[in-house]
């Protein structure tokens, strides 16, 4: 897509850069979410309607609320015609972290508890079953791989020598205070936040550490209802879960994926487009 003002720069798996013609603002980009949806590293098609619209409204409410720098810029507007889907940002030095944290036992955290007893070095109590509250929130790195390759967990002590001890407790830190800080807004909107990613970067005109990538939104994190968690139901969530599960019913990870029917687009389009007027509701 060509937008006036601006040049295309680089494609990824759910979104499109571009940078600004004027080199006056040659410190900003230019994030256009699209509709297409990923799992297990690979590209799904069809896209689902309306997700890079509501992924962009929850991450700037998400943005609006949040006591922490971000890499949002209001020195440009977005053209017109993606206004609603994208975002004019500061570019930043990116740390090759996701800041994962879990508050609740589930998705690879699971698995690696269910074998380990616990999560990326963290020792968790005997006995948990899937879903369950944590004693407390706890920092999960993963080291962000090159585009195509799977993103690797890793210990703190990894995080150390990847970025040294200064920038490693403020990553672990703010991860945790902004994860503890969005729980209870999420709260509010009688959800749970079971875990999230964050992703940081250094500002190189200020050099203050700031919040980068999408925030708190389904396609990085993981909601659940809370009313029918304390039913005891865990196998519910807002994300891209459905996805996942069908096509791993479906599906040997071998060759290309299979298209995606027209009842997992549907009731995932319903599920991003109801987590958005939960939150923004507020």
């Amino acid at each position: 897509m060509e937008l006036a003002g601006f040049t295309h720069s680089y494609s990824g798996k759910v979104r499109e850069l571009y940078e600004p013609n004027d080199p006056a603002h040659s410190h900003l980009v230019l994030i256009v979410a699209t509709d297409t949806v990923s799992a297990f590293d690979h590209v799904l098609e069809p896209e689902i309607p309306g997700k890079g619209e509501n992924l962009t409204k929850m991450t700037n409410w998400w943005f609006d609320r949040l006591d922490f720098p971000n890499h949002r810029s209001s020195e440009l507007e977005p053209p017109t015609e993606v206004s609603e889907r994208a975002v004019v940002a500061k570019k930043l030095d990116m740390y090759p972290i996701e800041c994962v944290v879990r508050g609740y036992l589930s998705g690879s955290g699971w698995k690696e508890y269910q074998q380990t007893g616990s999560v990326c070095g963290i020792e968790l109590p005997e006995g948990l079953s899937f879903g369950d509250r944590l004693p407390n929130p706890i920092f999960t790195p993963a080291f962000k791989a090159p585009q195509g390759e799977k993103d690797e967990n890793i210990s703190y002590e990894r995080v150390v020598e990847l970025v040294g001890p200064e920038i490693a407790e403020r990553l672990r830190d703010n991860s945790l205070a902004i994860f503890i800080e969005a729980s209870m807004l999420a709260e509010r909107a009688g959800l749970i936040l079971a875990d999230t990613k964050f992703e940081f970067g250094n500002d190189p005109r200020t050099n203050i550490l700031t919040l980068g990538d999408e925030v708190l939104t389904p396609d990085s994190s993981r909601y659940w209802d809370r009313e029918q968690w304390e039913q005891g139901v865990r196998d519910q969530s807002f994300d891209k879960q459905m996805i996942r599960n069908w096509l791993s019913e479906n599906w040997d990870q071998s060759g290309n994926p299979p298209t995606l029917p027209p009842e997992v687009v549907a009731l995932s389009q319903e599920r991003y487009a109801e987590l958005a007027r939960r939150l923004t509701g507020l």
